[in-house]
C-alpha cells in the first residue's frame, strides 16, 4: 500500500474545500483509507493515522473506530507511540465505556517507568479520563509520585491527586502525609498544584479544612513574596509576579478564613497589602483584586478592611471594560445586606450604571439600586427609578415597577393614607373626579393596599357623586350602586385584603347606607360581618348593627360627610399615630411638655381610646378655664381619623343629657363624685406581669366636683421596667388631667413605686369609666397593654 499522506498536508487538502460537502468528500476518502490502514494491522503508520484521525474529531466527524488503535499506541515502546496513544484516549475515551479499563495495566507500568515524560504522560491521561476504578487501583502509584523530589513529575501527580479526591473521596487521607512539604517547594508550578490540591481537600472535608488552618501563616509569606519580590521574567504577567499562584492562594485563603476568627486576623494584613499594592492599570491586576475582595468579604476580617474591599468595587464601576463592572455590581449585590452603609456611599455610580448600554450591566444595577432604598433615599431613588421605567427596553419594565411598588410598599410614611384623605377632603372641588379615579383603579388592581383604603374611604364619602356622575374633569361612567357595593364586598372577601383593608370597607359601606337607597343590603352584609373571627371587624359591625337599631335616628348625623380637616401638629401634648391607615393615640410624656394651659381644641384631637366618639382625652397641665362641651366636634367614629379645628365647643348644659352619654353602650348615669364624705380606699386598677397599678383617692377642697386620684406603680419581677408610661381615657362627660409622673423606671423587687396625680372633674356627677394604656421595657422587650376600669366604688364619697 502507498504511505498515507502526512497530517500537515491532509490539514492543507481538507482546508481548500470550498463547500461543506467537498470538505465530507475529503474526510470520507480518508476515513476510509485509515480503516483500510487498520485492517493491514500497519504499525508503521498507525501514530500517523490516529494523528489525522484526531484531527478529523476535532472538526466534529467521529473517529470512534480508532479508541483500540489508540490502546495499541499506548502498549508501545515508543515515546512518540506512547504521546499519541495517550492523546487519542484523551479524546475519544470516557469512563462510559469499558474499552478504557484496558489501559489500568499500561498505565500502571508507566507510572513506574523510568522515564519522567512516559510517566507525566501517564499522570495526565489518569488525570484527565480516569474511572473510580482505576483511581482506586492506581492511587497508590500517584501518592508516591507525589512525594518525589522531582518537581516535574509532582506537580503533575498533585493534579492528578485532584481527579482521584474527586472520583473517590475516601482516599483523600492517604494524600495527607504527601502534602506536609508541599508549600515548602520553590517551584511555582508545583506550588500550584499543590494549592489546588489542598483547596479541593479542604471544600470536600470539614475535618481536612480544621487541619490546614495551621498552615494560614505559610500562605500568607508565600503570598507576601509574590507581591514584594521584583521582577521575574519566569512568572512575570503585565508587571505582576505570578497572579495565578496569587489568585489561587487567594481563593484558599478565604476558605480557611471563613468561619474563623484566628484564621482570619492572621490574613488581614496580606489582604490589605495586596488590595492597596496591586496594579490595576491591566487586567490581570483586576483579577487578583476581585479575588481579594471576594476573600474579604468571606472572612471574618476587619470592619476598615471590608469598607476598602467595596471601595475597590466601586472603582471597578468606573472601569471601561463591561466584564469588570458587571463583575462589580454582582458582588456588591452580594454585600449589600452585610454591608449597606458602605455600599451607599457608591449609589451614584450605581445608578448611573442604569444608563448603560450593556443588557446584563443595566439588569444588575437596577437589582441593586432596588437593594439600595431606604426611608432616608427614597425620593431621590425613586426619581432617578421612574425615570429609568420611562426610559429602559421593554424586558425591564415588569421588573422595574415591581420593584418600585415593592420599595414605596415597605418604605413609604404609613401615614400617607390618612394624609392622601385629608387632601381629598380639602379639595372640595375634586371631589368627584377623585372618586371616579380611585373607582376605576379598584376595578384594575386592588392589591395595593394603601391606595385601596384611600379609594375605600372616597367611595364611602363620596359614593354619591359616583353614581349621579358629576364628574367635570374627564368623562362621567355610568355604575349603579349595586356594582359600587359589589366591589366594596369584593374587598371584605379578597385574600389581597389586609384586616385594615376590610375595616374600611365595611365602613364605606356603612355610610353609603345614608347616600344609597339600597339600604336592606346594606343591613345584611352588615349583620354577616356581625360574627367575624377578625375581632375588629366583628366591633365595627356590632356598633354599625346597633345604629340600624337602636340609633336609627341619629344614622344619619353620625354617617354625614365629613367636613375640611386640618393637619394636626406635631408639637401639641398628644400626636396622632399611624399605621398604614390603623390610627392609635399616643400621649406624649408629660415631663418634656410646658406647663402651659392647652387649648380645648387641641385637647380633643386625640382619638376615642374608649372604641367611641365621646371620649375626652387626656389635658397634660392645668384644667381649662372653658367648661368642656357636652357634644364636642364629632369624632370620625367610622373612619379611624381625627378632626381638628372648627368653631370653639360650646359650654355644657347644666340640665342632664336625655340621651345616654354613650353612643352605642349606654352606660348608666350613677353619681360618682358627689359631695366627698369620706375616703375611697385603695383599689387595684391593674394587676398583670409583675406591674401592679394601685388608685389612692383624695379630696379636692376648692371644688367638690374634682376627684385626685393618685397612681401607684410597683413592680415584682427581678428587672426594671424602663421607659414606662401611664396613659388614660375618659368619656367627654368628664375632663382629666394627667400630671407628670414620679419617675420612668418602676424599680424591680417591689423596692419602689412610680406615682402620678390625676385629677378628674365630673361636673354632671356620673359613673366614671376609665381605660388606661400602659407601656414599657422589660427585659430589653417593648411592652404595652390595654386595660379597662370600671369597678370604682359608687356613691363612696357622698
Amino acid at each position: 500500500m502507498p504511505a498515507p499522506i502526512r497530517l500537515r498536508e491532509l490539514i492543507r487538502t481538507i482546508r481548500t474545500a470550498r463547500t461543506q460537502a467537498e470538505e465530507r468528500e475529503m474526510i470520507q476518502k480518508e476515513c476510509a483509507a485509515i480503516r483500510s490502514s487498520f485492517r493491514e494491522e500497519d504499525n508503521t503508520y498507525r501514530c500517523r493515522n490516529v494523528a489525522k484521525l484526531l484531527y478529523m474529531h476535532m472538526l466534529g466527524y467521529p473517529a470512534h473506530f480508532g479508541q483500540l488503535e489508540c490502546l495499541k499506541l499506548i502498549a508501545s515502546q515508543k515515546f512518540t507511540d506512547k504521546r499519541i496513544g495517550y492523546l487519542g484516549a484523551m479524546l475519544l475515551l470516557d469512563e462510559r465505556q469499558d474499552v478504557h479499563l484496558l489501559m489500568t495495566n499500561c498505565i500502571k507500568n508507566d507510572l513506574n517507568h523510568s522515564t519522567q515524560y512516559v510517566q507525566g504522560l501517564a499522570l495526565c491521561t489518569l488525570g484527565c479520563m480516569g474511572s473510580s476504578e482505576m483511581c482506586r487501583d492506581l492511587a497508590g502509584e500517584v501518592e508516591k509520585l507525589l512525594k518525589t523530589s522531582n518537581s516535574y513529575l509532582r506537580k503533575k501527580a498533585a493534579l492528578c491527586a485532584v481527579h482521584v479526591i474527586r472520583k473517590v473521596p475516601e482516599l483523600m487521607e492517604m494524600f495527607l502525609p504527601a502534602t506536609k512539604n508541599l508549600l515548602s517547594e520553590k517551584n511555582h508550578g508545583v506550588l500550584h498544584t499543590s494549592v489546588v490540591l489542598l483547596t479541593e481537600m479542604c471544600e470536600r472535608s470539614p475535618d481536612m479544612l480544621s487541619h490546614f488552618r495551621k498552615l494560614v501563616p505559610q500562605l500568607v509569606r508565600i503570598l507576601k513574596n509574590l507581591i514584594m519580590s521584583g521582577y521575574s521574567p519566569e512568572h512575570d504577567v503585565s508587571g505582576i509576579s505570578d497572579p495565578f499562584l496569587q489568585v489561587r492562594i487567594l481563593r484558599l485563603l478565604r476558605i480557611l478564613g471563613k468561619g474563623d476568627d484566628d484564621s482570619s486576623e492572621a490574613m488581614n494584613d496580606i489582604l490589605a497589602q495586596v488590595a492597596t499594592n496591586t496594579e490595576t492599570s491591566k487586567n490581570v491586576g483586576n483579577a487578583i483584586l476581585y479575588e481579594t475582595v471576594l476573600t474579604i468579604m468571606d472572612i471574618k476580617s476587619e470592619s476598615g478592611l471590608r469598607v476598602l474591599a467595596i471601595n475597590i468595587l466601586g472603582r471597578f464601576l468606573l472601569n471601561n471594560d463591561k466584564n469588570i463592572r458587571y463583575v462589580a455590581l454582582t458582588s456588591l449585590l452580594k454585600t449589600v445586606q452585610t454591608d449597606h452603609n458602605a455600599v451607599q456611599r457608591h449609589r451614584s455610580t450605581i445608578v448611573d450604571c442604569l444608563k448603560d448600554l450593556d443588557v446584563s450591566i443595566k439588569r444588575r444595577a437596577m437589582e441593586l439600586s432596588f437593594a439600595l432604598v431606604n426611608g432616608n433615599n427614597i425620593r431621590g431613588m425613586m426619581k432617578e427609578l421612574l425615570y429609568f421605567l420611562d426610559s429602559c427596553d421593554p424586558d425591564f419594565k415588569a421588573d422595574c415597577a415591581s420593584g418600585i411598588f415593592l420599595a414605596a410598599e415597605n418604605y413609604v410614611r404609613d401615614d400617607s393614607v390618612p394624609n392622601l384623605i385629608q387632601l381629598i377632603t380639602n379639595s372640595v372641588e375634586m371631589h368627584a373626579y377623585t372618586v371616579q379615579r380611585l373607582y376605576k383603579a379598584l376595578l384594575d388592581d386592588i392589591s395595593q393596599q394603601p391606595l385601596v383604603q384611600v379609594a375605600s374611604w372616597c367611595i364611602g364619602e363620596y359614593g354619591d357623586l359616583l353614581v349621579s356622575g358629576q364628574c367635570e374633569e374627564e368623562e362621567p361612567i355610568q355604575v349603579s350602586e349595586d356594582e359600587v357595593l359589589d366591589v366594596l364586598e369584593g374587598l371584605l372577601v379578597s385574600n389581597l385584603s389586609t384586616p385594615v383593608t376590610r375595616g374600611y370597607s365595611l365602613t364605606a359601606i356603612m355610610k353609603l347606607s345614608t347616600r344609597f337607597s339600597s339600604l336592606n343590603r346594606i343591613k345584611k352584609v352588615v349583620s354577616i360581618y356581625g360574627s367575624s373571627i377578625d375581632v375588629e371587624l366583628q366591633q365595627r359591625a356590632v356598633e354599625y348593627n346597633a345604629l340600624f337599631k337602636k340609633y336609627d335616628h341619629m344614622r344619619p348625623a353620625l354617617l354625614e360627610r365629613m367636613p375640611i380637616m386640618e393637619k394636626t401638629g406635631t408639637n401639641g401634648p398628644a400626636e396622632i399615630v399611624q399605621t398604614n391607615g390603623e390610627t392609635e393615640s399616643t400621649i406624649l410624656d408629660t415631663k418634656h411638655l410646658p406647663s402651659i394651659t392647652q387649648p380645648a381644641s387641641q385637647a380633643n384631637d386625640l382619638l376615642d381610646l374608649l372604641g367611641g366618639n365621646d371620649v375626652v382625652p387626656v389635658i397634660q397641665t392645668t384644667v381649662p378655664t372653658k367648661p368642656a362641651s357636652a357634644g364636642g366636634e364629632l369624632l370620625d367614629l367610622l373612619g379611624d381619623l381625627s378632626l381638628t379645628g372648627g368653631p370653639t365647643p360650646t359650654p355644657a348644659p347644666s340640665v342632664p343629657m336625655s340621651q345616654p352619654p354613650f353612643l352605642l353602650d349606654g352606660l348608666t348615669s350613677q353619681p360618682l363624685f358627689n359631695d366627698i364624705a369620706a375616703v375611697i380606699p385603695p383599689m387595684t386598677a391593674y394587676n398583670k406581669n409583675g406591674l401592679k397599678i394601685e388608685f389612692t383617692f383624695e379630696r379636692s377642697n376648692p371644688n367638690p366636683n374634682v376627684a385626685v386620684i393618685t397612681i401607684h406603680a410597683t413592680n415584682s419581677t427581678e428587672a426594671d421596667m424602663t421607659e414606662f408610661v401611664f396613659q388614660a381615657a375618659v368619656p367627654k362627660t368628664f375632663q382629666l388631667q394627667l400630671l407628670s409622673p414620679s419617675s420612668n423606671v418602676v424599680p424591680a423587687l417591689n423596692q419602689g413605686s412610680v406615682t402620678q396625680v390625676i385629677r378628674v372633674l365630673n361636673p354632671q356627677k356620673q359613673q366614671l369609666r376609665m381605660r388606661i394604656k400602659l407601656t414599657y421595657t422589660h427585659k430589653g422587650s417593648p411592652v404595652q397593654d390595654l386595660a379597662e376600669v370600671n369597678n370604682f366604688p359608687p356613691q363612696s364619697w357622698q
